[in-house]
């Protein structure tokens, strides 16, 4: 038994036999502070750090490797580029209006609040509220009966004063013939001359008094001063009405015609006087309030003689016959002059016209099935289509879908717009398929102004 020593001490160590003097390759016993021994492996660390830079070259060549192929994919891509699907139309031609627009204010031509010229009891109502009337239609009755008594009293008095003016006539003569004949005196004649003029005086009073008379009993029966429609009652029937009455009756509306009122720029005054001297009779169009569907046609009727020096607008008046009652008083519309018309203007779709750092521009389909940019100017603006200035043909085919994917010499394949039947790749010349909801179509024919 061989001991083991530590520090100081010797103490025999157990199990221990001669084969353990023999240290391997593989371990290394190493003393502690406490007398325990350590083991380790320096072989199997060396193995482990062997195995990194193989790993390392593995990842390089899968890099490399993908690099490579995505750079031939591009490579590929630039010989052979993309064909992108496009819907195209041809620019057509159209009569095309040029248009002032404004906010106007409907108002009728009369507006007359119905009240009564005397006091009395409302006896009769012989209008429906919402009616439409006529001049002289009779609308409502007050209680005659005290005109009528009022008229009795003055055709008696008339009748009494009468024949006192004939027997003062009578008188006359015979002072005449006494004084003639020196049998009179001329105080006398002359007196009785003086009471002859005064009983004709009274007579004609009485006859104003008749007259008057029989003016409140035509007041009694009211009626339309105006042609137009009524609005809502304000009195009933049994009340007591009076001629200082605010509110008077109803409000009566002359409809039709009618008129709108509506400001323009100061700045488009030139080239609307100047159609004005010339005797033109410009067209004016109401609009509703999204502008989509139009409520009446009519024609400009004045301009006003001064400019708001606030807003810096004129104010112009359109009279419209409102045959249909589409427009209603003090309703808001869009309005739309007619100014001028051009025509055979190249049209497109609005939706062809783009906007880029150089202006607008269109895309144009050749004939290789490839496009090119083309700037142009725009013109008028019409519902959903543009008039184009210069820049465009006649029957050019022009992209008006799928134009943001599309460059300079771009591959294109066309096709229909959604919900058409047509054979894809086929344009239509008239653009009479293409009424899907991303594209409006441009008309084939139009009459003048640019209303269909």
């Amino acid at each position: 038994m061989i001991p083991e020593v530590t520090g100081n001490d010797t103490r025999p160590t157990r199990g221990a036999t001669a084969g353990d003097d023999a240290i391997t390759d593989d371990t290394q016993v190493e003393a502690g502070h406490n007398g325990r021994p350590t083991g380790s492996r320096p072989g199997g660390t060396r193995r482990w750090w062997l195995a990194v830079p193989l790993l390392l070259l593995v990842a390089g060549g899968i890099y490399l490797y993908g690099a490579r192929a995505k750079s031939l994919a591009a490579k590929q891509a630039q010989k052979k580029p993309a064909t992108m699907p496009v819907v195209a139309v041809p620019a057509g031609k159209k009569d095309v209006g040029v248009y002032l627009t404004g906010l106007g204010n409907v108002t009728a031509l009369n507006t007359v609040t119905v009240k009564s010229r005397v006091d009395g009891q409302l006896m009769a109502v012989h209008f429906r509220e919402g009616q439409d009337v006529r001049r002289g239609q009779l609308l409502a009755v007050i209680d005659p009966r005290p005109f009528q008594v009022q008229l009795t009293q003055a055709e008696g008095q008339m009748a009494r004063d009468r024949e006192q003016l004939n027997n003062a006539r009578l008188d006359l003569q015979r002072y005449k013939q006494l004084w003639q004949q020196d049998s009179g005196s001329r105080q006398q004649y002359d007196t009785q001359e003086a009471l002859v003029r005064q009983l004709e005086g009274s007579l004609k009073v009485d006859q104003g008094q008749i007259d008057s008379a029989r003016l409140q009993l035509v007041y009694s029966r009211i009626t339309a001063p105006v042609a137009g429609r009524v609005g809502l009652r304000q009195v009933d029937p049994g009340n007591i009405v009076h001629a200082s009455d605010t509110n008077g009756l109803v409000v009566i509306t002359q409809v039709q015609p009618i008129t709108v009122v509506f400001p323009l720029p100061e700045d488009n005054l030139p080239k609307l006087l100047a159609k004005v001297k010339t005797g033109a009779r410009l067209t004016v169009d109401a609009y509703d309030r999204e502008q989509r569907q139009q409520l009446a046609s009519g024609l400009l009727q004045t301009l006003d003689n001064q400019i708001d020096p606030t807003t810096g607008t004129v104010k112009l008046k359109a009279v419209f016959p409102n045959t249909d009652n589409q427009l209603f008083p003090n309703q808001f519309v869009n309005v739309r002059l007619l100014l001028e018309t051009r025509r055979n203007a190249i049209v497109v779709p609005a939706a062809a016209i783009q906007r880029g750092s150089q202006g607008t521009f269109v895309y144009v389909v050749k004939a290789d099935r490839t496009v090119t940019v083309r700037p142009v100017v725009v013109g008028v603006h019409q519902a959903d289509i543009v008039s184009v200035d210069s820049g465009l043909a006649g029957g050019e085919m022009v992209v008006v879908e799928g134009a943001e994917r599309l460059r300079e010499g771009s591959k294109v394949e066309l096709r229909n717009p959604a919900g058409t039947k047509g054979q894809q790749g086929t344009p239509d010349p008239g653009g009479r398929n293409r009424k899907g909801a991303n594209q409006p179509s441009v008309p084939a024919a139009a009459g003048p102004g640019g209303r269909q």
